[in-house]
């Protein structure tokens, strides 16, 4: 099976910058949005979490592989990165409780990779360069062939992905007869957020992307409404902007991570933005200016609300700053049940210093 790995496999960037590396996963092309993420570890729950959907995902961590894979791991049903780019690909676990490995896991999904890069130098450069498409193959080796088929990838920016990320059938997560009944829309909503409803006794449902407020309200007589994170432009998704206005509109709880954040800014009229590299890791530094308290946060997006826009509404209020670059994190409407973070506060496997949301979630139900 590592014979896979000495394959010879090249990453070429919008920019026409060319690695050459070695194969990982199965022997192919992919192409997508290029980022990176600075987590050293949760490397399996990145790869199933659909905000990454249609991403080529950079791994600063050096060692990518090397405690296996644990299915009860998984934040979605399925690998959602387009491809995977890293140092040192490991396909020898030392986990025990480990289900297979890397290259196992990824040849049953079709996921193709570049390892034996120098991730330090191409981090680096995206971080210079801004967020932009990229191309991993191991079975075409030739730049200008690669190029053309890397012209036809399409912008995330302006790009519409939670309806393709979504469930297709409602489906309930929790116990039935729990005091607390919760509807998700979901737009690529991760496990770990309906564990966390559930361990908090909330039973949720979880609706396709496109189900509408009147929909949700009439199946379901839900105490509260979910917004989830979610891959794609926010902009492009006016159907989910006129569900959250209606749930505004009723005045019923209401708690967005995420997309969904960035969907409560837009419903607000705060417009949002294509941001030149975002956020994805385990250490970003948040402060909660409600109470005055700092959080190390979990976050993975490319869009955010526009900070001048938020300031200047007279229907928003600002609850959570990013410490390194100001942005806002989180927002909650004047005279109304409803409150939305950037980050992730279900982060697993951590830090779990944002769980207190879920909690003050169910205070705005129970009131």
């Amino acid at each position: 099976m590592t014979y896979f790995t000495q394959l010879p496999a090249v990453l070429l960037l919008a920019d026409g910058t060319v690695f050459h590396g070695k194969a990982a996963g199965k022997i192919g092309t992919t192409a997508g949005e290029i980022c990176f993420n600075t987590g050293m570890t949760g490397y399996q729950e990145i790869f199933t979490d659909p905000s990454y959907f249609g991403q080529i995902m950079v791994a600063t961590n050096a060692h990518i592989g090397n405690y296996g894979i644990t299915k009860n791991e998984e934040e979605s049903a399925q690998i959602q990165i387009a491809g995977l780019v890293c140092k040192n690909y490991n396909i020898p676990y030392s986990r025990k409780m480990a289900d297979e490995s890397i290259q196992d896991y990824f040849q049953e999904q079709n996921i193709v990779g570049i390892s034996d890069i120098d991730t330090r130098q191409l981090v680096r450069h995206i971080r210079d360069k801004g967020a932009m498409n990229a191309i991993i193959s191991s079975e075409i080796l030739d730049i200008a062939e690669l190029k053309t088929q890397l012209d036809k990838v399409p912008s995330m920016d302006g790009l519409e992905l939670s309806s393709k990320v979504s469930t297709k059938e409602t489906y309930t997560f929790g116990e039935e007869h729990a005091p607390y009944r919760v509807a998700v829309l979901d737009l690529g909503v991760k496990k770990n957020i309906l564990r966390n409803f559930d361990s908090r006794n909330i039973y949720a449902k979880v609706y396709p992307a496109k189900t509408t407020f009147a929909e949700m309200e009439k199946d379901f007589a839900p105490n509260g409404y979910f917004i989830s994170n979610g891959p794609g432009d926010p902009a492009a998704m006016p159907y989910a902007v006129d569900t959250v206005k209606e749930i505004l509109a009723a005045d019923k709880p209401m708690f967005g991570i995420c997309l969904g954040h960035q969907l409560l800014a837009l419903a607000n009229g705060i417009p949002t933005k294509k941001m030149f590299n975002g956020h994805r890791g385990l250490n970003h530094p948040v402060k909660n200016v409600i109470i005055n308290h700092c959080e190390v946060t979990s976050q993975n997006h490319g869009f955010g609300v526009v900070p001048e826009a938020v300031r200047a509404s007279d229907k928003v209020e600002i609850t959570h700053i990013n410490l390194n670059d100001q942005s806002i994190e989180g927002i909650r409407v004047k005279d109304k049940k409803a409150f939305s973070v950037q980050y992730h506060p279900e982060s697993s496997p951590g830090p779990h210093d944002s769980r207190y949301l879920f909690d003050d979630f169910i205070k705005l139900m129970k009131n």
